[in-house]
C-alpha cells in the first residue's frame, strides 16, 4: 500500500527545488519536461516495485527524487555528476520524512549510480537501487521521445537520403540495446517490450520511406 502522505510531501519537496531554480525559472518549458519526465520514471518504478515485491512509497519517492539537482546551475561536468548531488539534496528531506537509515541509503545509492553506475559514498548495489536507473532508462523509450527525438534531430528536414541512412543506423543502435541487463524481471520485460515497440515503429517507418521513392519490385 502506498503512503500518499509521503509521496504527497515528496511531490512538494521536489517541486519547491524546481521552483527555486534559477534555470528552470528562465526556462519553463525545461522545467515542466523535467517534471513530466520524473512523474513517468515514478510510476514505472512503482510498476517494478509491485512486480518485485519492493516497498511501492520508497521506490516512487527515490524516482521522484532522482533528478532533483536539475534545479542547480550544472557546471562543466554537471550532467555527469546530476545523480551524486540529486543523492546529497535527497538525504536531509528523506531524514526528514522519519524512514530509517537502511532504506535512506539504500534510496540515496539508487539515486547516486542511476547516471553512470557510480557513487562517491559506499554502498550496496541492489535490486531496489539498481531499479532507479532502469526506470530512468525505460522512459528513454516511450512514445513521446519519439516525437521529441525526431523533432531534435531535424528528421522532417532531412534529405530522403539522410533519412534513410538516418532510420536504419538507429535501427542498428535498438537491436544493440536489447540485450543490456535490468536488475529485475519486472524491468527486463518493461524493457524489452518498449524497445520492440520503438524497433516496430522504425522498422515501418523504414518500409515507408522505401516506398515513397519507386515502384518497389
Amino acid at each position: 500500500m502506498i503512503d500518499r502522505e509521503l509521496i504527497t510531501k515528496t511531490e512538494e519537496f521536489l517541486k519547491q527545488k524546481f521552483d527555486s531554480g534559477l534555470y528552470f525559472a528562465a526556462h519553463p518549458d525545461a522545467k515542466a519536461y523535467r517534471l513530466e519526465h520524473t512523474y513517468r520514471v515514478a510510476n514505472i518504478g512503482r510498476q517494478i516495485a509491485l512486480e518485485e515485491g519492493f516497498d511501492e512509497t520508497e521506490m516512487v519517492i527515490a524516482c521522484l527524487l532522482h533528478d532533483v539537482s536539475y534545479c542547480e546551475e550544472f557546471g562543466e561536468e554537471g550532467w555527469m555528476e546530476h545523480g551524486r548531488h540529486s543523492a546529497k539534496i535527497a538525504r536531509p528531506f528523506l531524514q526528514s520524512l522519519g524512514l530509517r537509515d537502511d532504506r535512506i541509503e539504500d534510496i540515496c545509492y539508487g539515486i547516486a549510480i542511476h547516471v553512470d553506475d557510480e557513487a562517491d559514498f559506499p554502498g550496496e548495489r541492489t535490486a531496489f537501487a539498481m531499479s532507479v536507473g532502469d526506470a530512468d532508462n525505460i522512459d528513454r523509450f516511450d512514445v513521446y521521445r519519439i516525437h521529441e527525438i525526431l523533432t531534435d534531430d531535424g528528421f522532417l528536414g532531412m534529405s530522403y537520403e539522410d533519412k534513410l541512412k538516418y532510420v536504419m543506423e538507429r535501427l542498428e543502435r535498438l537491436h544493440k540495446f536489447m540485450d543490456l541487463p535490468n536488475a529485475t524481471k519486472a524491468a527486463e520485460k518493461m524493457w524489452k517490450s518498449r524497445l520492440e515497440f520503438y524497433i516496430e515503429f522504425y522498422e515501418k517507418l523504414a518500409d515507408q520511406l522505401r516506398c515513397s521513392k519507386s515502384i518497389l519490385d
